[in-house]
Order: structure tokens, then C-alpha cells, then sequence
């Protein structure tokens, strides 16, 4: 689900901003009315029906969890409704929690914006932590975190997560000389990002002609801030990007990436960032766990076996999102309890078993189809347990009401400028830095 935290992102900053980077998205048309997905559930001979709202592929249709409800809960029927892009999603939700009316029963928050809508709608919104099923102990404690409002009531769960590794390609790393098992690659940069960019020299004095060490500085830098704490803002809620060394030390770092020429100065979630990973343009990328699905659907066949994925440097998330029960609901106590069970951990191992979203729940890492996950296209990659040690060591970063466009506005107003026009870090810093005050009206 983290793949909506890219391309979604981009949206809504071209909102807010005007941005002529993003110009391609913000002219993308307008997104459809929200559609029913799946085979229609009338409700006919069920007394309760409920609805579920989402934005991109949360799975749970996909993997057959609307229907095994069911089938547990003959009295009740499930009908989903889903917009694609979240920059569409996230406005219309906001509008229809003030208003209180135009709601599903259970609607997704994606974790860039969960902040602000604890912050802004929990009056709104119905306590989930006390909710029958749940399980707080399940949760990664930093993943509930992120759901408890500051009056210290849990009001939304978390789905998935984004924990980061480093995905590869072998053959790129033979020629270059560097090393292609897994556990050996991991080496090369454990517990330290600057490791990362050591090994990106050395692939260079003998890189593959036409390919570079990874895609974009952007990446990096979003990489490298995932795995800080505090980030953007502190515990007090309070905006610290500007002064915050550990984002600025991410900054220089992926900077470092771009002025040595190890990037193939790409943007992420473009065509042409697509069409790299089929051409074989670059070595390596930093790649949350709903990545890997993206990686193999645009490498292609080709990729197949060429690909392998090694620990990052330092554990890290990026990407996730949540559920949550508005007020306004007629079937409160039940959408309630539906929420609970799609959160579950035996429901959260199967989406990840069928669609790659990564549980938020630790207590489905001891399951089968987390523990014994291994991925064919990467070389036979123990998934299950790389992302769980993974996901166990992501520090708690306090998450501010604007996370998204703050490291939106990094990404492609200040370091993609670094990376394709060759514009200085600090002239780049400025900048990004400008545009997020002006877009918090600051």
C-alpha cells in the first residue's frame, strides 16, 4: 500500500503548491466517482450492511477478506468503494467528515496524513483501541503510536507498513566486482548510510557502460530520513525540518549521491523511472517491502532471478496506512468490529501472503505465511523475516500533520533539482525549505 505514498504524494503537493514539477499530475483528469468493487452486495436477507472505503489496492478484496467476513458473519454484507489516487481520496474525506454525511462505515487514512486527521477530526471518529478483537500487544508499538490521538484514545489501526531493504541487481554487482550473496551486499553497508554511498563509488570505477549506482537522490533521501527520529516534526507537534541536523545530515548525504554521479537522476514514479528498471539503468534502490510487486511488474520476465534484495543500511518505513470508524456511521459498533478483523494478525498475513502489503501487526511475523515468506523473483529472498527484523528496529518518529508534503516538497522541489540540474544543496535547501513555508502559510 506504500506505493500510494509516491504517486499520490506528488498529487497532493501539485495542490497545495502549484508546482510546475508536478505539473503532470495535477493535470491527470478528474478521478471518477468512487465505484463498488467486486461482485454487488445488496444486502438482501442481511440485516446490517457496511461499506468500506479505500484509495489504491488495499487487498482485501483481492484477498478474498470481504468474503470470509461473510461467510463468518452471515447477517452482514460488505461492499467497498475505492478512488485510486489518494491526492482525490484524502480532500473528499476531510469534506465528509466535517459534514458528516457521504461516509463508508470504515474509511483508510493513509499514514501521511493520519496526524492531521487525528489532529483535526477526532471528535469524528469512533475509539478503536477498546474495540472488541483488538489486541494492542499485536501492534507494533510504534505503528500504534501513529493511531493514538494526543487525549490518548486509539482511533484508528494500522493495515500495512513499509519496512526498507535494499533491492539489487546481482548480475549489475558482479560486473562491477562487488559481491551478490545477500548476507555479503548487506555487509558492505550495515549501520551506516554513508557505507551506502561508499559502495555506490566503488561500483562506479567499474560500473556496467549506461547504468548508474541507484535511481534518484530523491530515493535516497527518502530513504535515509525514514529510518530518523525526530524527523519533521518533534513530539510537541511542532514543524523542526528546518533545523533538525538528522534531515539536514540526509540531505547533504543523498546530495553527495548526485554531485558524484551515482544516481541515473530519475524521478520516482514516472515512466521513465518505469522504464528504467526494464533497461537495467541503475544497480540499486532503496525498497520498502510493497516495492517489490512494483520492481517485478516493471522489470519484467527479464528480471526474473537478476534481482536480490539485502538489508538497508538502518531499519526504516515508508509508506502504510490505516483504518478508521467515523461517528456519523449508522452500524458504528459494527463497522467497529469488521475494522478490528481486517487488522487482525491472521487477516494481515493473509493480504501479505496474496498482495505483498507488510503486516503492521508483529504478532503475524511468528505465522507461516510471514515467516516462511520467500520471493521467486528475487533469488528465493526470505521476505518474511528480512522485513519483520526490519520492521522490529524502525525508530518512532513523531508523525506532524503535514508529513506528507514535507517530504514531498524535499523530494521534488529541492532534491530533484540537485539531481537533474545540477543545482547546488544549499541553493536546493533554500528553496525546498521556501516552499514549505509558504505552503503551510508560514
Amino acid at each position: 500500500m506504500g506505493r500510494r505514498s509516491g504517486a499520490a504524494f506528488r498529487g497532493l503537493l501539485a495542490l497545495l503548491l502549484g508546482s510546475a514539477l508536478l505539473a503532470g499530475c495535477a493535470a491527470d483528469p478528474a478521478e471518477p466517482t468512487p465505484r463498488s468493487v467486486g461482485p454487488e452486495v445488496d444486502g438482501a436477507g442481511r440485516p446490517v450492511t457496511l461499506t468500506v472505503g479505500v484509495f489504491g489496492t488495499f487487498g482485501y478484496q483481492e484477498a478474498g477478506l470481504y468474503d470470509a467476513y461473510m461467510r463468518l458473519r452471515p447477517d452482514v454484507a460488505v461492499r467497498q468503494t475505492v478512488l485510486t489516487r489518494n491526492d482525490v481520496y484524502y480532500p473528499q474525506l476531510l469534506t465528509h467528515l466535517t459534514a458528516g454525511s457521504g461516509l463508508a462505515d470504515v474509511q483508510a487514512v493513509e499514514v501521511g496524513n493520519i496526524a492531521e486527521v487525528l489532529a483535526t477530526q477526532a471528535e469524528r471518529l469512533d475509539e478503536l483501541g477498546t474495540a472488541p478483537g483488538v489486541d494492542r500487544r499485536a501492534f507494533l508499538p510504534w505503528k500504534w503510536a501513529q493511531g493514538t490521538a494526543p487525549d490518548g484514545r486509539t482511533l484508528a489501526l494500522g493495515t500495512d507498513i513499509g519496512p526498507q531493504a535494499v533491492c539489487y541487481r546481482k548480475d549489475l554487482f558482479a560486473r562491477a566486482g562487488l559481491p551478490t550473496d545477500r548476507e555479503a551486499v548487506g555487509r558492505l553497508w550495515t549501520g551506516d548510510w554513508r557505507k551506502y554511498l561508499a559502495t555506490g563509488m566503488r561500483y562506479r570505477e567499474r560500473a556496467p557502460q549506461g547504468t548508474a549506482f541507484t535511481d534518484s537522490a530523491s530515493g535516497v533521501l527518502a530513504a535515509v530520513t525514514g529510518s530518523v527520529t525526530p524527523r519533521y516534526y518533534d513530539e510537541r507537534g511542532e514543524l523542526i525540518v528546518a533545523e533538525n541536523p538528522a534531515v539536514r545530515g540526509a540531505w547533504d548525504l543523498a546530495a553527495a549521491f548526485a554531485r558524484q554521479g551515482l544516481t541515473a537522476r530519475l524521478q520516482q514514479f514516472t515512466p521513465g523511472w518505469d522504464q528504467a528498471f526494464a533497461n537495467g539503468a541503475f544497480a540499486a534502490l532503496a525498497c520498502p517491502a510493497w516495492m517489490l510487486g512494483y520492481i517485478e511488474d516493471k522489470a519484467g520476465p527479464a528480471g526474473r532471478g537478476r534481482w536480490d534484495i539485502a538489508p538497508a543500511p538502518r531499519p526504516g518505513s515508508w509508506g502504510g496506512s490505516f483504518l478508521v470508524v467515523p461517528s456519523a456511521g449508522r452500524q458504528r459498533a459494527e463497522a467497529a468490529r469488521l475494522a478490528a478483523w481486517l487488522t487482525a494478525p491472521a487477516q494481515q498475513a493473509r493480504v501479505f501472503a496474496r498482495r505483498g502489503s507488510f503486516p503492521s501487526a508483529s504478532a503475524a511475523y511468528s505465522l507461516p505465511e510471514v515467516a516462511d515468506a520467500r520471493h521467486p523473483y528475487f533469488g528465493d529472498a526470505p521476505v518474511g523475516a528480512l522485513f519483520a527484523r526490519a520492521a522490529l528496529g524502525v525508530p518512532r518518529a513523531p508523525i506532524g500533520p503535514k508529513d506528507a508534503l514535507v517530504s514531498q516538497t524535499l523530494a521534488d522541489v529541492g532534491m530533484l533539482q540537485v539531481d537533474q540540474t545540477g543545482r547546488s544543496p544549499d541553493s536546493a535547501w533554500r528553496a525546498a525549505m521556501k516552499a514549505i513555508d509558504n505552503a503551510l502559510d508560514r
